[in-house]
């Protein structure tokens, strides 16, 4: 669990409520269930006309991600590769097809697969190349709803506010309801840009960073099993691939 995420929710919601009470309008004075329906509804719709079916639901799938990213254990990973070095040293890479059935990463196992089939090194390397930029591209292409979203719903937000001062306009002649309707108009507009800026931009950006950690996780295995094709020592290896570890 990213507690970090979980802080700044929070921590967002206090400062918009928070704020409001401060400031004398009262936390009461942003419910507005009219002007979420526009800017919450409205912000989707665009986005699904925008968004093709596959991505927005990959989107859907990758929200989880904000507040419990992949683990990214890179000693775990070199481990296992430097095992498969020394495993192919001693019994060659047919003695590699044992470890398949433990591997539980799609892309690993295809590579792993690849040399134990005695693949040669450069199309191991060109083969999960292009499967490296499918899979970023693709998750990539779904962090990008997240952020369409963080530029349409302020947008919401404003003909929320439209809409609701031409409600007031309506009621000119009572002026009694023009100070609570102008109020009221102008809380679609705080709903559109806070969740713009408060959620759906860092959503993101979160998202953003998660894939670029995989994206890089998967490059460390391709330089490991292209390294242990090429036939180079273990040791070598694990001098290299110590490069891709994040430093804590």
């Amino acid at each position: 669990m990213d507690k970090l995420s979980i802080a700044g929710l929070l921590l967002a919601l206090a400062a918009v409520f928070g704020g409001s009470t401060l400031k004398g309008s009262g936390a009461a004075a942003l419910v507005s269930p009219a002007a979420f329906v526009i800017v919450i509804a409205g912000t989707i719709a665009a986005i699904l006309v925008q968004t093709p079916g596959p991505t927005f639901r990959r989107a859907l799938r990758m929200v989880r991600w904000v507040f419990r990213p992949p683990v990214l254990d890179w000693e775990d990973e070199i481990d296992a590769v430097v095992h498969w070095a020394r495993r192919a040293r001693q019994h060659g890479l047919l003695g590699l097809e044992p470890d398949l059935a433990g591997v539980v990463d799609p892309f690993t196992r295809r590579g792993l697969q690849m040399l134990v089939d005695g693949v040669e090194p450069a199309q191991i390397r060109a083969a999960l190349d292009v499967e490296l930029d499918t899979l970023e591209g693709r998750d990539a292409a779904a962090a990008r709803v997240f952020e369409g979203m963080g530029t349409y719903a302020p947008t919401m937000g404003i003909i929320g506010a439209v809409m609701g001062l031409m409600a007031v306009m309506q009621n000119l002649a009572d002026p009694d309801k023009l100070g609570a309707g102008i109020a009221a108009a102008f809380v679609a507009t705080v709903y559109g840009i806070g969740l713009a800026n408060l959620l759906f931009l860092p959503m993101a950006a979160k998202l953003k960073a998660t894939i670029a950690g995989q994206s890089r996780a998967r490059e460390l295995m391709i330089e490991g099993l292209v390294a242990i094709a090429d036939g180079e020592h273990p040791s070598s290896i694990h001098n290299r691939l110590q490069g891709f570890r994040v430093q804590r």
